[in-house]
């Protein structure tokens, strides 16, 4: 689904990500972990394809197709959706429109509101996107434009920052729900989340761990067991894996 070949970026001309490799088969969820300002989130944007984000060595390759320089609405069309950390608020626009438009206008307000319906945000549908919106809302809100979108890489930056312990576990249960496998329906999807707090492994399924730290992936393996580790140790101690 996704490969990482010797991947550097800057921001501002200033490094921020050094040679990262990584790669996510089809149907694999991957945890990326790390302590914050270690470029957990540059990640997620470089391979969005955010302008801001330079890339000044290595390639991103998604389904067997260079996407190093290619715009991010080119991106999304090849099949990659976001879940922004902190999304914005967008007067002037409804949240049923947004979907709408990530759907490629291939679903209709009644199919959006179905969708809707499970995130509870049905009576946000004609509100201005985000503008009033909880915390927990706010993440809903992100799911129901990925759901719209069905996009086969699902790329997640800290689904549970600023939510609170009710909505943490409806907003883990869906993700989980988004990104499991269902081979009958045809349905393999991938998805990379970026957590720090770690909560997120409590809900979600996932196949593999990385940790990421000054700009490099300096340690792999079972999600759970590097948190553990990290929980006791800190992430000083995942340098060790270096």
């Amino acid at each position: 689904m996704l490969k990482i070949e010797n991947l550097s970026v800057s921001v501002e001309d200033k490094p921020i990500l050094k040679d990262i490799n990584l790669e996510i088969g089809d149907g694999e969820t991957h945890i990326l972990l790390g302590p914050n300002g270690g470029g957990k989130t540059t990640l997620l944007l470089a391979i969005m394809g955010l302008p801001k984000y330079k890339v000044t060595n290595g390639r991103i390759i998604f389904r067997g197709t260079d996407i190093t320089n290619m715009p991010i609405n080119e991106r999304s069309k090849l099949g990659i959706g976001l879940m922004f950390q902190k999304p914005p608020k967008v007067t002037g626009v409804k949240l049923f429109q947004i979907c709408e438009l990530t759907s490629g206008k291939k679903l209709k307000f009644e199919e959006i509101e179905k969708f809707s319906e499970n995130l509870n945000l049905k009576e946000h549908l004609k509100r201005d996107i985000n503008d009033g919106f909880s915390g927990g809302e706010i993440k809903r809100s992100e799911l129901l434009q990925i759901l719209c979108q069905n996009p086969s890489l699902v790329l997640l930056d800290e689904p549970e920052s600023g939510v609170d312990l009710d909505n943490l576990s409806v907003i883990g249960e869906l993700i989980n729900e988004l990104l499991e496998k269902d081979k009958v329906k045809g349905r393999i999807r991938s998805g990379l989340i970026v957590t720090h707090l770690g909560y997120i492994l409590n809900f979600v399924n996932s196949d593999k761990g990385h940790v990421l730290m000054d700009g490099k992936i300096i340690c792999s393996g079972n999600p759970r067991d590097l948190f553990e580790e990290i929980k006791k140790h800190g992430f000083e101690r995942c340098k060790e894996c270096n």
